[in-house]
Parts: structure tokens; C-alpha cells; sequence
């Protein structure tokens, strides 16, 4: 579809990496809570891992890393929001 619409969009090509993965932090209380981005990006940047494309929405942040990152960067991030404490 992209390739049909690709004259009226104007772009040159299209490319894809199998290779990411999409982390997410998602919750009504983000509206009210400063500092929940900065946590995501000190917390991955912390543990080495780069963060290839920022996705925000009013309730959610979504970052594109690489795959072989991704259960490194959901566990760091599970702790960082003190989800995992019994």
C-alpha cells in the first residue's frame, strides 16, 4: 500500500528492520506524573541500550530497540517502575 501511495506521500523508499523490538510504558496516571519519559530513557540508557525511534501519546511512551535488547530492556524497565516488588 505504501509503494502505491508513494507519489502522493513523496517518498523515496521503504524499509524495514526485522530486528527491533517495541517497549511501551502505558498508563492513565502519565497525564499526572512528571518524569515518567525520563525514568524510560535514563533506565535503557543505563543499561547500554539505544533507543532507535521515540513514539509519545498522552498515555503512552513507545520506543523502537534492538530485539536482542528486549527482554534486558523490559525487566530493567518492570524494576525502574517498582513493578516487580512483592
Amino acid at each position: 500500500r505504501l509503494e502505491q501511495a508513494k507519489a502522493e506521500l513523496r517518498f523515496a523508499e521503504v524499509k524495514s528492520d526485522i530486528n527491533v523490538s517495541k517497549v511501551s510504558v502505558i498508563g492513565v496516571g502519565m497525564r499526572s506524573h512528571a518524569g515518567v519519559a525520563l525514568k524510560m530513557f535514563e533506565t535503557l540508557a543505563g543499561k547500554g541500550i539505544n533507543i532507535q525511534v521515540i513514539s509519545t501519546s498522552e498515555i503512552k511512551i513507545s520506543v523502537l530497540v534492538a530485539a536482542e535488547y528486549t527482554e534486558l530492556a523490559v525487566r530493567a524497565l518492570h524494576t525502574a517502575y517498582e513493578l516487580d516488588a512483592a
